[in-house]
């Protein structure tokens, strides 16, 4: 079975180039690939990309299935769907369900579940403490023999520091990698917005992005003592920034990620109480937006994800404050991200380095490449296709996204993942 598109514009983040060629899969994998025509090539199936981007497909770390637990928010299903209709083709996800993925049987559950009915891969991460508590470590190398491909408590921060270093300590003799919140949990406890002039004005209980700042410096001291591989979830505040900068000047296993939704919304954006733009942490000023940007842009942060977070309606029709954190971002992440494109913030390699590139090489997976031998995980998209986002369409069970209504660009025409095709916005 081999499959030849052409006459695509090829986003490789690795080269650091956007060129128009050509790519040829044959069993799941990609077979060659080249510029400009493909002359004498022979392929059983042939698409015609008319000049549409072919980039790797997205590893997103830090997706929420709601399952088990909660499937009246998502299930795998749904969020296997969500995720090829938006060229996401790995969804790296969360182990903050009910119960919490903190033993081998659960977690096993899980995959097998999503090797079923998700239509891209899935790897679920699980729990770094039993419960989630932050009092007793997870048994780490039996969850890692049971698939487990990172190891996080999200965002219930590990409180005590003794805790988390023995964690470090152990994940650090197994190669695991350990994924944290960066957040002072007493300082944050109760917040809904960034502190500042416009929190005080709404009358919203407030948080300093300091806060983010003294998590992140205490877990890399951790780090520093016990030399674990450490990933920070989202970073998004400019004060946060040369913390990260000397712990990877100092040869520290540190990355580093950004949500989308710190990427191109604002603190204002919440507007009048707008619970749809309620997200963990609170939207930040336009400075620090900016400055993430641009981290990006330098490499300083290593991964975009859409921290896809599905809320019901009843958890969301609330009072600013006591409505639930998150929004769903599968669908969304990619025209998201080409409002950094057209505003000439960010490159299609550059954006597909953190989207693809960089999540791969830290999980360790062969995939976010455009390479011979590697595997056939791919997306094709207009980026310059407008539309208006209407949130009742997403394939989310929940539909709390905060582009509702916006004008947007950049649709998925297809998904491809293992050289299948998961996901053709032109088939009936």
């Amino acid at each position: 079975m081999t499959t030849l598109l052409e006459n695509a514009r090829l986003i490789d983040p690795e080269a650091d180039s956007d060129t128009r060629g050509w790519l040829l899969i044959s069993d799941g994998v990609i077979a060659g690939i080249g510029t400009g025509s493909p002359d004498g090539i022979e392929a059983r199936t042939r698409i015609d990309c008319n000049g549409q981007a072919l980039a790797p497909g997205i590893i997103d770390i830090g997706v929420k299935t709601c399952e088990p637990g909660e499937r009246h928010k998502e299930s795998i299903r749904t969020a296997g769907l969500a995720a090829a209709a938006g060229g996401v083709t790995t969804m790296v996800t969360r182990p903050d369900t009910t119960p919490a993925l903190d033993t081998p049987e659960v977690l096993a559950f899980v995959r097998r579940r999503g090797a079923e009915v998700a239509r891209v891969r899935m790897l679920p991460m699980a729990a770094l403490t039993k419960g989630r508590a932050g009092a007793e470590m997870t048994e780490i190398g039996f969850l890692m023999d049971a698939g487990a491909v990172a190891f996080t408590d999200c965002d219930h921060v590990v409180r005590n520091p003794k805790v988390l270093a023995r964690a470090m300590t152990y994940a650090r003799s197994l190669g695991a990698l350990i994924i944290a919140h960066p957040q002072d949990p007493d300082l944050s406890a109760g917040a809904a917005v960034t502190s500042g002039k416009f929190a005080s004005l709404r009358g919203l209980p407030a948080v300093s992005p300091m806060a983010e700042r003294m998590g992140l410096e205490r877990d890399l001291a951790l780090v520093e003592m016990t030399r674990a591989r450490y990933h920070a979830d989202q970073i998004t505040a400019a004060a946060s920034l040369p913390a990260l900068a000397r712990a990877k000047q100092a040869g520290l296993d540190v990355t580093a990620g950004v949500s989308i939704h710190h990427l191109t919304l604002n603190e204002f954006d919440v507007g009048d109480y707008r619970t749809f733009f309620k997200v963990k942490p609170p939207l930040r000023p336009e400075d620090d937006r900016m400055a993430m940007v641009e981290a990006v842009r330098d490499g300083q942060i290593d991964i975009i994800s859409s921290m896809h977070t599905p809320q019901d309606e009843e958890s969301k029709r609330l009072p600013f404050e006591v409505a639930a954190s998150g929004a769903v971002a599968l669908e969304t992440l990619l025209p998201a991200a080409m409002r950094l494109y057209h505003a000439g913030q960010l490159t299609l390699p550059q954006l597909f380095r953190a989207m693809a590139l960089n999540p791969a090489r830290r999980l360790g997976l062969p995939s976010g490449r455009l390479a011979q031998g590697a595997p056939a995980d791919l997306v094709l998209f207009d980026p310059d296709a407008p539309f208006v986002l209407d949130r009742s369409r997403l394939r989310s069970k929940s539909k709390n996204t905060p582009f509702d209504g916006m004008r947007m660009e950049g649709r998925v025409s297809l998904t491809v993942v293992a050289g299948e095709t998961v996901y053709d916005r032109n088939a009936p």
